[in-house]
């Protein structure tokens, strides 16, 4: 029988962690990850904690856990700690880690006084954060919106339940420019990579676009546009479900600039 172990993330865990298990993928991935590895360990003083766990020594899924106060993802609320992402390799799955994963985030919430523990979860057919999986480890359904919900165990009577941000974006337009809106944040892998993206992209056009930047890691950008990651081209939204691909962003501007 595998030996599985739940630890918190040390320096043989971080390439696995930083890279979300894209271990030697690509130097774009590799740079990302050292960005999002110096950014947790910003935030570890701030509560921040990795779950990281291993099958007879092998990493096959993390947890990351953090106070709703500093977490760039959503959902909003007070006094409680957030899972924004939960991942096990495939390999792994149906083997008990994601399970024992959730019940050491419940220890750690509990260790660090919260009043109780939340995540933002799908009901979709989809691999990432299964709302069905959180509801049969004892969560309860806060709010929905569509296929999103926020899911949450309150280990305090009178909390108040956590709720969605409220996307706040007005596009102000330039004479003469194609203005770019970025909104990103470097707790997500594709969201740091995309922002790279879409920097080297603009530069490209020169004095043709204006690039303005809203990184929710700034948790007064974060409420004020309760955005945690989007881009708009002249006001108009873009995106694909993954990391933007640089043709995709450049095609964009290129219809803007065609088409002031």
């Amino acid at each position: 029988m595998a030996l599985l172990e739940i630890r918190d993330m040390d320096t043989e865990a971080e390439y696995f962690v930083g890279t979300c298990s894209h271990v030697g993928e690509s130097e774009e991935i590799d740079a990302s990850s050292r960005r999002r590895l110096a950014w947790l360990h910003r935030l570890h003083a701030a509560g921040l904690r990795i779950k990281v766990a291993t099958l007879d020594g092998y990493q096959v899924g993390f947890l990351y856990l953090m106070p709703i106060g500093v977490c760039p993802w959503g959902p909003i609320g007070q006094d409680i700690m957030v899972i924004p992402c939960l991942w096990v390799l495939e390999e792994a799955r149906r083997l008990g880690v994601g399970t024992r994963l959730l019940a050491e985030a419940e220890q750690e919430t509990r260790r660090q006084g919260r009043k109780g523990l939340a995540t933002l979860a799908y009901y979709h057919d989809f691999w990432f954060m299964p709302a069905p999986f959180f509801e049969k480890c004892g969560f309860c359904l806060a709010k929905r919106r569509g296929s999103a919900a926020i899911l949450w165990k309150p280990f305090a009577s009178g909390i108040e339940e956590p709720y969605f941000p409220e996307r706040n974006y007005h596009f102000n337009p330039r004479f003469g420019k194609v203005v770019v809106d970025l909104f990103w944040n470097t707790f997500c892998l594709t969201s740091d990579m995309e922002a790279q993206r879409v920097r080297e992209v603009a530069a490209e056009f020169g004095d043709s676009v204006l690039l303005n930047e809203y990184c929710a890691d700034d948790r007064t950008t974060f409420c004020r546009y309760q955005i945690p990651r989007a881009i708009f081209v002249n006001g108009r939204g873009i995106g694909w479900g993954y990391a933007a691909p640089k043709d995709g962003i450049r095609a964009a501007i290129s219809h803007a600039l065609r088409n002031p």
